[in-house]
């Protein structure tokens, strides 16, 4: 646990955000999930995704990013949820990173590759061979042997026995063909497994041992020397120099052990020419001298066998009921052979109408497809075209509002001002207004004790002395209160 934690927190490089994915959460995540996220990212983002994907499967990156793959394969192929029907409805660009993740090959993030999203998926769920160059549909040729049903993927037409790889290579020798069932095995492979050895050769008739290919999947023996034979005359005219150096050095490998009389000819003549072209011997005097070689060890072959035949002569009328019995068997196995055949073009044709109407299906579904991402794509504009001119709004609204609260504020500081001055000359209004009249209410106090004093001299001096006493005490606090 605490290694896939170390390989996690290394896949993700960087945290992803809210709105993206990493290569992890396309690895673990539900796949309608981080579709709907997929179709919101733009297609940079996309292509960084694929670049990062392609950098691992090149294993330029040392031993870790080797680690992180190999953690990410292991994260998708032991999910269950990831079936034909959950993948159909997975981004284009997230089924090409899962199908990428699973098989090992960056080809299918190549801005080249041009599979329909069916494919992948088959491709994904071991429906469909993963080599480009063949796609067929698996088990090829409705192939059920145990190697065919038992491996996942493995395709008889264009995938070694042994090491379960396939590459681009035609016309070599490099690749072995089972004279029986049609596997192919790389010789390489058959000769480290020990494929490749001497056995009774049955083309003689000699009982001399030739080197014979032995095919893993139905543990039949295929001949060697009449396999080469057949490659050179057929291939041979279109190789280059360094071609031809490579293939016989293939042919040297597979009869250096030979016992018989024609394998270590085959082998000693395959050496000769390499230190020939090595030379500067021009690749089609090698070629020419190749097959003229095999030719005539053909020849010496069937010289020998013919001798054999000589030397143990069969009586007319068996050799005539061998022949009619050969010659009924072929008939029979021919007759076999051409219902096989029929039946396998009914089948054919069948298949070729099933997919015939399988891709209008997903022609429409891939129009709706289009037409849905394009609606969603205008709503997306739409929505931001609406988010930026809200922006410019509430932009604008702000602005107004700083200006106001700036006049405002200038309103307050002025009517502050002024409303000081305006308490101020009010008060000193007030107390000019206050003061006369204090002024001439003193004055008229002082008049009307004038006149009483006067008119009340000769009255009863007790009841004026009060009275005055009186109105001074009100002047005083009327003089108080200004």
């Amino acid at each position: 646990k605490a290694e896939d934690g170390y390989y996690e927190q290394s896949v993700t490089h960087r945290p992803a955000s809210a709105n993206k994915v990493s290569l992890l959460d396309i690895a673990r995540e539900q796949v309608d999930i981080i579709s709907e996220k997929m179709y919101l990212l733009p297609n940079e983002y996309l292509e960084e995704l694929k670049g990062r994907l392609r950098g691992m499967l090149e294993g330029n990156g040392g031993p870790q990013q080797r680690d992180e793959l190999l953690f990410l394969q292991r994260l998708v192929q032991t999910r269950s949820d990831l079936t034909a029907n959950t993948l159909i409805k997975a981004h284009r660009v997230q089924l090409e990173i899962l199908v990428a993740i699973n098989s090992g090959i960056q080809f299918f993030l190549h801005h080249s590759m041009n599979l329909s999203q069916t494919c992948l998926i088959e491709v994904f769920v071991y429906k469909r061979c993963r080599n480009i160059a063949c796609q067929s549909q698996l088990p090829a040729e409705d192939c059920h042997c145990e190697i065919c049903t038992n491996r996942k993927g493995f395709c008889s037409l264009c995938m070694c026995v042994i090491c379960n790889k396939f590459d681009f290579e035609v016309n070599t020798c490099r690749w072995i063909g089972c004279d029986s069932c049609a596997h192919w095995t790389h010789t390489d492979c058959a000769i480290r497994d020990k494929q490749i050895g001497t056995g009774p050769s049955s083309v003689n008739g000699l009982g001399s041992a030739e080197m014979q290919f032995r095919c893993r999947a139905c543990n039949r023996t295929s001949e060697l020397f009449g396999w080469v034979k057949d490659v050179f005359q057929q291939c041979a005219p279109t190789w280059n120099g360094e071609s031809l150096i490579r293939e016989l050095t293939v042919v040297s490998k597979i009869f250096r052990l030979s016992e018989n009389t024609r394998g270590r000819q085959l082998f000693w003549k395959s050496e000769e020419l390499i230190e020939k072209l090595k030379g500067g011997v021009a690749e089609t005097t090698a070629c020419r001298i190749i097959l003229t070689f095999l030719q005539e060890l053909e020849m010496d072959s069937s010289r020998s066998s013919e001798a054999g035949n000589k030397e143990r002569m069969i009586p007319p009328q068996e050799a005539c009921n061998r022949i009619a019995a050969v010659v009924q068997e072929a008939v029979q196995t021919m007759g076999v052979v051409a219902d096989e055949k029929l039946r396998m073009l009914k089948k054919a044709r069948q298949a070729l109408e099933t997919c015939d109407h399988e891709l209008e299906e997903k022609a429409k579904e891939v129009s709706e497809l289009k037409l849905e991402r394009q609606r969603k794509r205008l709503q997306i504009d739409e929505l931001e075209s609406i988010a930026r001119l809200k922006e410019a709004e509430a932009d604008m609204f702000q602005l107004k509002a700083d200006e106001a609260r700036r006049e405002a504020d200038r309103l307050q500081r002025i009517a502050l001002a002024k409303s000081g001055k305006s308490e101020e000359d009010y008060a000193s209004s007030y107390l000019k207004q206050r003061l006369s009249e204090a002024e001439a209410e003193k004055q008229f106090l002082f008049e009307k004790i004038k006149l009483q004093d006067q008119s009340s001299r000769s009255s009863q001096g007790n009841d004026i002395g009060d009275s005055s006493q009186e109105l001074y005490s009100k002047i005083q606090e009327i003089l108080k209160s200004v």
